[in-house]
């Protein structure tokens, strides 16, 4: 893998091969060791290339996996069933298609930067480096906070699973021990994250791909229920009103655009191909085939997922609205207890620790490297780009776990309204990242175009750019601003600040380092980077290497498919 090099190669010298002398054993001898040497150097740039002494230990598979292992959680196993029943089966479908679309645009446009600009933190840098440094600041550290809050929440959430099983347990025991197990895998080599992440998303895989069969024996007539077909998208209906009364036709809407939020929430970890890239041997290969097999994994596993749940649930069971995080709350229960299936509930709390277990280590490996890039940028202390000899930030890795203590606040009843507070500020932080994803793509292709280097050349480039890129970007601000609809239907001041506490937060950061990069450095240097003062090659590949042994894609829609599962 060749990397676009900072200082020009030295000059052949005159007795070299290169130099036009006639080869013979001696020359050639020496042009072997030269062009060795400077493989050597390749490799050891590459290497480097991904951060402050950051190595690329990750492997395709691993990158395979993370891509499936960062969609594939609470948000599929317990929030579609929430989902189910605001919105009823047709609308929950087309919501989540709807959200796909978006998500499958936020992809290509993360995969046309990330492969050629492959660096640890990825659009976290990308923000800064091509739109505006205050947009990169607030962007990084609101994101930042987003993982480091939620792996207080997955801490949490294990410890509910568990007492599924035994309740007389404290939830504090099993955030102090989760916190250990996930804080010492963060601290080997990053492949060791890869594998735990590998093994646990193919739990995930499994246990999505046994529901599709389950899904279709069940609606075949395998259950005690008979055949069931598409009845319950008539009795109770496709289409499920809520807030609103239901005899007005915007009951329906509402519902839609409620579980349109929702799904965006439920695809919020998508982007972790990208912070990986800086990590991922080979990136120019492997990246844009992770990104490639989105489509498939979307459709897949979220798309025939909720769809099966749509027709084998209806939407007013009472079940739906459990709450929680044990396997009392997943619709994938819900479905195999009106089937008359016994067992399956406790296989599914099983599963849903693994899955828990999987987002916590992915908290902590993404939001650690966030802090790296944050550092590596001048927007955070230079000691979080301290690594050990194996490559690991781990003064980044102890920050971010530490915040997992957080959790001990669910412990009473006063700590965990503040701690809902925090969840909140992180939930809409998924959509300002995407957000920033998209605007730094849109920037990204015009410093191209200013420095003359052709879309055409990139080893990935993104279809139907720039209108592709327009229409989720629309669609990702229009949610942020309005995922917070409910205050005002009636109105509540404690439910606005409530949903909008993020994005004040990250108005008051984007102003604030505004103003400070005013005072400190001088009007000209708030301004948003121009096309022609981009740098758009510092760190990037060299676009006229060959990609060596390169995968010949599937020609075939099914061996697409089968590829797209597991890589």
């Amino acid at each position: 893998m060749a990397v676009r090099e900072s200082t020009p190669p030295a000059p052949a010298s005159p007795g070299s091969s290169a130099a036009g002398s006639p080869p013979g054993s001696a020359t050639k001898k020496d042009f072997v060791k030269e062009q060795s040497a400077a493989d050597d150097d390749a490799a050891s740039f590459a290497e480097h290339n991904a951060g402050p002494e950051l190595k690329r230990r990750l492997k395709s598979r691993h990158l395979q996996m993370i891509a499936i292992g960062g969609t594939i959680g609470t948000g599929l196993f317990i929030g579609s069933g929430s989902a189910l029943a605001k919105s009823g089966p047709a609308g929950v479908l087309i919501g989540y298609c709807f959200i796909a679309s978006i998500v499958y645009s936020i992809m290509m446009s993360l995969g046309e930067m990330a492969t050629y600009v492959p660096v640890t933190g990825g659009f976290t840098t990308y923000a800064a480096r091509f739109v505006d440094g205050s947009l990169g600041f607030s962007m990084s550290w609101i994101y930042w906070f987003s993982w480091s809050i939620t792996f207080a929440l997955e801490l949490v959430a294990t410890g509910l699973i568990i007492q599924y099983w035994d309740d007389s347990l404290s939830i504090g025991i099993f955030i102090a021990i989760f916190w250990v197990v996930i804080f010492v895998i963060n601290l080997f080599p990053v492949s060791w994250y890869g594998e735990a992440e590998f093994w646990m998303s193919s739990v995930k895989v499994i246990t999505v791909l046994g529901f599709l069969i389950f899904g279709i024996c069940i609606n075949a007539g395998a259950g005690q229920q008979g055949y069931i077909g598409f009845k319950y998208w008539h009795e109770p209906g496709a289409f499920a009103p809520y807030i609103v009364d239901p005899s007005r036709p915007v009951a329906k809407w509402v519902g839609f655009w409620s579980v349109m939020i929702q799904a965006g929430f439920s695809f919020q970890g998508t982007e972790l191909v990208g912070i990986a890239a800086g990590e991922t041997e080979d990136p120019r290969r492997n990246v844009p085939r992770a990104i490639r097999m989105t489509f498939y994994r979307i459709f897949l596993f979220f798309i025939m997922t909720v769809f099966f749940i749509g027709i084998l649930i209806p939407y007013d069971n009472k079940d739906l609205n459990n709450g929680g995080y044990t396997a009392a709350a997943s619709p994938f229960v819900i479905a195999a207890q009106l089937a008359g299936v016994k067992v399956l509930p406790d296989i599914i709390n099983a599963v849903l620790l693994t899955v828990v277990l999987s987002a916590a280590n992915s908290n902590v490996y993404s939001g650690s490297r966030v802090l790296v890039s944050l550092a590596n940028d001048g927007m955070a202390p230079k000691w979080f780009k301290m690594t050990t000899k194996s490559g690991v930030p781990w003064v980044a890795v102890v920050f971010t776990s530490a915040f997992g203590f957080l959790g001990f606040l669910n412990l009473s009843p006063n700590g965990s309204q503040a701690f809902d507070w925090l969840l909140n500020i992180s939930g809409v932080a998924g959509f300002i990242a995407w957000s920033g994803i998209l605007i730094a793509h849109l920037r990204f292709m015009k410093g191209l175009e200013a420095h003359g280097i052709p879309r055409s050349k990139l080893p990935y480039r993104a279809t139907w750019a720039p209108y592709y890129v327009y229409y989720a970007l629309f669609f990702c601000i229009l949610i942020t601003l309005t995922q917070g609809f409910t205050a005002f239907m009636p109105w509540s001041v404690e439910e606005f600040f409530v949903a909008y506490v993020s994005l004040i937060l990250f108005a008051v950061m984007y102003l604030g380092h505004k103003l400070y990069t005013l005072i400190v450095h001088g009007a000209a240097a708030c301004k948003p980077v121009s096309a022609k003062d981009m740098d758009v090659t510092t760190g990037s590949l060299d676009l006229d290497a060959e990609i060596p042994d390169e995968v010949e894609e599937p020609t075939s829609i099914w061996k697409k498919i089968g590829t797209g599962i597991m890589g």
